[in-house]
């Protein structure tokens, strides 16, 4: 598959993503079903499932020659997500790519049977998806996002880049037992760090608001957004309200600071999609996903925004910014 095609389906043709892809008629045609988080015209999206289609293309596997491809997007609605998950299902493909724990748990309420390769998961194995993580034991398997030691370190981050911060709200998606592992984690930090953390249950649009403002209102306060997919889909508004509240925040996930927050630290998803298609391709050739173990991130990336640090009257500390990959000015 040439770049140019492999743009024109997953790029070009984002409007027309939601339907079913339409394939020819080649002799063995398989069928892969892909369940997004984020909506069609999200450019994140976009680009890690064009990560994705490059991937297989190189495994040999070409939408319309050898396999169909299904994608829904589910834009961060619940009630979309289970949609198109029994949609999918129904299709009867031969594996089904999960973007995240809000795709892949209403995909096993649907079916605990089809294979299903998952990207950016918190905790498979305490939300009930696989056994553990070296033996998945079922239907699925795939890709965590972060190990949980990494949730620390966005504290330390925080601290490092504003140390004025003695005051931080930890926003967590209540939907994912993940988002109170990472706010343990961050809290068995604070008390070296001299940091008072409060958990945030990220809500609708109107809730988040309400709570930063609150928060914002005492002095030297700071914010960290832990990963979840109501937590992403929400990140302009939360990005927005760090900004007009002055508060200094770290984030999870580099499309934040894209967006215009302060700093992000966390895995490269990007490289997850590239690597769920290896998986995709393994279970296609005949593997079952319980054979293939859980995998952690390899790929962890700092991404900084000099324009908002500046905005937010921070001086970055040399040692900060030498070991960013990448600084946004």
């Amino acid at each position: 598959m040439r770049r140019r095609e492999v743009i024109t389906l997953l790029g070009g043709a984002a409007a027309a993503w939601p339907l079913t892809v339409r394939a020819q008629q080649p002799e063995r045609m398989r069928r892969i079903g892909v369940l997004m988080n984020t909506a069609a015209d999200d450019p994140t999206g976009q680009t890690r499932l064009l990560a994705f289609a490059q991937a297989l293309a190189q495994a040999g596997w070409t939408d319309g020659r050898n396999v169909r491809i299904d994608i829904r997007w589910g834009a961060g609605d619940p009630e979309r997500i289970r949609k198109y998950a029994t949609e999918l299902v129904a299709l009867a493909p031969d594996v089904i790519l999960a973007s995240g724990g809000t795709t892949l748990g209403p995909l096993r309420q649907v079916s605990r049977t089809v294979p299903t390769v998952f990207t950016g998961v918190g905790d498979p194995v305490g939300a009930g998806f696989v056994d553990s993580l070296a033996r998945p034991g079922g239907s699925a398997t795939g890709f965590i996002s972060f190990e949980w030691s990494i949730s620390g370190k966005w504290l330390e981050l925080l601290k490092e880049i504003a140390p004025r911060v003695t005051r931080a709200m930890v926003l967590r998606d209540p939907e994912l037992g993940s988002g109170a592992s990472q706010f343990a984690v961050i809290q068995a930090v604070a008390p070296s760090l001299r940091v008072e953390v409060n958990p945030i249950n990220v809500g609708g649009a109107a809730e988040i608001e309400s709570a930063v403002a609150a928060f914002a209102r005492a002095p030297n306060g700071g914010l960290i957004a832990t990963g979840g997919g109501r937590i992403r889909f929400h990140r302009d508004l939360i990005v927005k309200l760090a900004a007009r509240h002055k508060l200094p925040a770290v984030y999870y996930d580099r499309v934040f600071v894209d967006s215009g927050g302060l700093i992000s630290y966390g895995p490269d998803f990007v490289d997850q999609f590239r690597r769920a298609a290896g998986y995709v391709d393994s279970v296609l050739k005949g593997e079952k996903p319980a054979d293939l173990p859980v995998q952690a991130p390899t790929k962890y990336e700092t991404i900084l925004n000099l324009k908002t640090a500046k905005a937010l009257g921070l001086d970055v500390p040399p040692t900060l910014l030498a070991r960013a990959d990448e600084v946004i000015e």
